[in-house]
């Protein structure tokens, strides 16, 4: 089991930033392909950026360049690094830890963390 506590969300104006953090129990931490996904009103959830175990790295389109994912194995932490935030990020971020073991897969989340961006 794998408990997941986003922070770090907000209300912004335009052009400026966030870093959420996503902390996660258990001690299979750096086993987890981690990912933040996020979801607008009205619209489904959709991924931002995912990091594997070993560092590589997956952005969502909209996400290059804005939005960097980050993690720390040592103190079972994810970060989200979102510069030039623009009206469209508005959504609730959510945490993601996923690991395929003996052909189960092992998918959890966390509650999520509202951004806002409006001037």
């Amino acid at each position: 089991q794998v408990q997941l506590v986003e922070s770090g969300g907000g209300l912004v104006q335009p052009g400026e930033s966030l870093r959420l953090s996503c902390a996660a129990s258990g001690n299979s931490f750096m086993l987890y392909t981690m990912g933040w996904y996020r979801q607008a009103p009205g619209k489904q959830r959709e991924l931002v950026a995912t990091i594997t175990s070993g560092g590589t790295t997956n952005y969502a389109d909209s996400s290059k360049g804005r939005l960097t994912i980050a993690r720390d194995n040592a103190k079972n932490l994810v970060y989200l690094q979102m510069n030039s935030l623009k009206p469209e990020d508005t959504a609730i971020y959510y945490c993601n830890a996923k690991r395929t073991i003996f052909g189960r897969l092992d998918d959890y989340w966390g509650q999520g963390t509202q951004v806002t961006v409006s001037s």
